[in-house]
């Protein structure tokens, strides 16, 4: 547990613009742990409501019989950017990475390398 909030922490003080993030059980929709403004955003209903986007993106892909896994997903807001990444670690079937951004002062590109890295970092 100490290894997950120590990563979110990291998430929250390398990745410019940060406003939130989570690992979140897609599963169950439970976040197991976030960090963040909560002011800004429940991060907690954030996490479930961004399950449903994972489980839908998956079962099109099932349907669609794509080949491959998602690699992170992005959704664009006119003030954030909502960034998910799926965590493929031995222990991480089954969770995803949720960021939030502020669009202003984000740098996306980076953002999305740094979740990478910390994404394989993980230790769940």
């Amino acid at each position: 547990m100490a290894q997950m909030e120590s990563s979110l922490a990291d998430a929250m003080s390398t990745i410019e613009g940060a406003v939130g993030v989570a690992l979140v059980d897609y599963t169950s929709g439970m976040a197991l742990a976030t960090l963040g403004d909560n002011h800004a955003l429940d991060l907690n209903v954030a996490a479930a409501g961004n399950t449903d986007v994972v489980r839908a993106k998956l079962r099109t892909m099932e349907m669609l019989e794509l080949q491959g896994a998602i690699e992170d997903m992005l959704i664009t807001l006119t003030s954030q950017y909502h960034l998910i990444r799926p965590v493929t670690g031995k222990n991480g079937s089954g969770l995803f990475l949720y960021l939030v951004l502020d669009r202003k002062r984000a740098n996306l590109a980076l953002a999305r390398h740094r979740l990478a890295r910390l994404e394989a970092d993980l230790e769940v």
